[in-house]
């Protein structure tokens, strides 16, 4: 009965490993509703938001704002800044990797030298591990952040813009389109530029404010366009950043749920498949009891 014992515990084992995923897959799900109806009720704002400030960039003086003027590089043409969106923590699949490897192919196709911002603990790993330069790393709050604990990390990368240290900032995050559909994305926030398709990004969103004509408009500002950009560029700023991240928990959940649905599906399938097993030995063993039985008696005859 060796045989039975021993799938009995597998059996067992198999059982509790499926309560874990399983409450696993409700707490993801619970957190992925969340996550969703936050990205989705900023994106539509974060989106038309970008599509002014690109429009502007085009019909604006530059004088009236320094983010407007093209700093004057001090280094190598080809140095970047990369404020890498990652996750904490594990138990996704593919999300970090995938998203790792797109930056991977773009930084060695357009031959660039990259400096990272990382925010989130597995982004920092592998960057740690692959010897990146890494300027500095902001905490990756599990919940939904206020738009407040932006701030540092947009001051922080303006600052190293303006000072001509990088010949533009991208974004490189996982932008959500359904619960089981995430793309990586990499995105150019600076220099602005008059249209949100980049040619030389491998991918970009593809929302329908993205598909749709870019905005035309004639803008009157009051009390002057200083003392309005001067407010508006920033918080445009901290929208793009906020929504990346916004964008990346709703992905991070939902890969996560459906990676445990997944796991706790192959776990029912597999004590499934057990117990037939089990069934079976049993089965045999009885039948092997029973011949042996009905033979010694016919011996005694």
């Amino acid at each position: 009965m060796a045989g039975t014992l021993e799938i009995k515990r597998r059996i067992k084992s198999i059982k509790s490993t499926k309560k874990i995923t399983r409450a696993m897959q409700m707490v993801s799900a619970v957190k992925m509703r969340k996550a969703q109806v936050a990205t989705l009720a900023s994106r539509s704002y974060s989106d038309l938001a970008w599509q002014i400030i690109s429009n502007l960039s085009s019909k604006i003086d530059p004088k009236y704002h320094k983010l407007l003027q093209k700093p004057e590089s001090k280094i190598d043409p080809k140095k970047i800044g990369i404020i890498l969106i990652t996750s904490n923590r594990g138990l996704i699949g593919g999300f970090n990797a995938n998203l790792n490897n797109v930056l991977k192919k773009y930084v060695e196709a357009h031959e660039l030298v990259a400096e990272f911002v990382s925010v989130g603990k597995k982004g920092r790993e592998v960057l740690a591990r692959t010897k990146q330069n890494i300027i500095a790393d902001f905490p990756k709050h599990d919940k939904t952040v206020g738009i407040k604990e932006i701030e540092p990390i947009s001051e922080m990368i303006v600052s190293e813009y303006l000072s001509g240290k990088y010949e533009k900032i991208v974004l490189v995050y996982t932008h959500f389109v359904s619960t089981i559909n995430q793309k990586p994305v990499i995105k150019q926030i600076l220099p602005f530029t008059n249209t949100n398709h980049q040619k030389d990004l491998p991918m970009t969103t593809s929302d329908e404010h993205d598909k749709s004509r870019p905005l035309h408009f004639e803008y009157t500002f009051e009390p002057t366009p200083d003392k309005v950009l001067e407010h508006l560029i920033p918080r445009i700023l901290e929208s793009q950043i906020y929504q990346a991240i916004l964008e990346s928990d709703a992905s991070e959940h939902s890969a996560r749920m459906i990676m445990m649905k997944n796991a706790t599906d192959a776990a029912t399938e597999l004590v499934d498949d057990l117990t037939f097993a089990y069934n079976q030995l049993r089965q045999a063993n009885i039948t092997k009891e029973l011949s042996e039985i009905t033979a010694g008696r016919i011996a005694l005859e």
